[in-house]
């Protein structure tokens, strides 16, 4: 198998908000094994959620709240020319406190 890395680019608001949704889903809620049922699929995105993490700053920063909140309001209306409507049915659009968390391997 062929181990060139790839990249994918994001913007700082994607990025942003795909960090605090991934950050929810494997941390808060723990229920990565109930969306995500290929264990082998977890490896990819443990590595996103790691590399996210190292490249934003901001969800260290006291305004992380509303940096996020903004970077939600930008993606609607970039991607449906409005803010305030959500898309998604069960959406839970308060901003989570992010504690650190280490993620190093063991050993």
């Amino acid at each position: 198998m062929d181990d060139e890395a790839i990249s994918i680019k994001l913007t700082r608001d994607q990025a942003l908000v795909l960090s605090d949704w991934l950050y929810q889903v494997m941390f808060q809620s723990d229920d990565l094994a109930g969306i995500v049922r290929e264990r082998a699929v977890w490896s990819p995105i443990y590595a996103i959620s790691g590399t996210l993490d190292t490249a934003l700053t901001e969800i260290f920063r006291p305004d992380y709240a509303s940096r996020l909140e903004a970077s939600k309001e930008r993606l609607h209306t970039q991607m449906y020319g409005e803010t305030s409507e959500s898309t998604a049915p069960f959406e839970d659009d308060s901003p989570t406190e992010r504690p650190a968390i280490d993620r190093s391997l063991p050993g």
